[in-house]
């Protein structure tokens, strides 16, 4: 195969290659410790855009895919080289789980991933803690997929759409993840989550 090394040889090579970019894109980005809304950002383009590439929904242009990876950063060359093997890993030790993010609007979020790399896999399982305020923010969530969560501890209050309640110990919810969605900790203790979606789009 001819060096990526212009535009014109990634442009011949990203058409004939059969590559998944979207579990690609995923796995760079999580490898980064990126949120695809930190990533988004980053790139300026929308959330919405990013999920859609890694749900494999959409297929970008060079163009557009080279400025969501200066966004990381990394370059096209090293993003079509990269051969990830699907971790084969079962089981997980608490301490093992890999912290992917925190946000920092109005108190912390800790979002801890079961497994290192998602390269290959259809579902992301999360172990979420929200400290007392914390709040995903005002401009609600929105991207492809499916989830769902079990509360632990504390209490959320998780709105969906125009709908809006508060969960405590056992409560859950499950929701297209297409809705617009927001979730807050409520109350003066944090809270624990429990949370999947599919495929991985956080």
């Amino acid at each position: 195969m001819a060096p990526l090394r212009d535009p014109q040889h990634l442009k011949r090579a990203f058409s004939r290659m059969s590559i998944d970019v979207g579990a690609r894109l995923r796995f760079v980005r999580a490898r980064h410790g990126l949120s695809q809304r930190t990533l988004a950002k980053r790139a300026g383009v929308t959330n919405s855009a990013i999920s859609l590439i890694e749900a494999n929904r959409v297929n970008p242009s060079v163009g557009a895919l080279k400025r969501i990876l200066d966004g990381v950063p990394i370059g096209m060359a090293e993003f079509f080289a990269l051969e990830p093997e699907p971790e084969r890993k079962a089981f997980f030790a608490a301490e093992d789980l890999t912290e992917i993010g925190r946000r920092a609007a109005k108190g912390a979020i800790s979002y801890r991933q079961v497994g290192d790399s998602l390269f290959g896999r259809k579902l992301q399982i999360l172990k979420e803690r929200y400290e007392p305020g914390a709040d995903t923010g005002r401009v609600p969530l929105s991207h492809e997929g499916e989830e769902g969560g079990i509360v632990l501890s504390g209490r959320l209050e998780v709105t969906v759409d125009a709908e809006r309640r508060i969960l405590g110990p056992g409560d859950a919810y499950s929701f297209d993840s297409r809705r617009p969605h927001r979730f807050r900790c409520v109350g003066p203790n944090p809270c624990e989550v429990v949370s999947a979606c599919t495929p991985p789009s956080f």
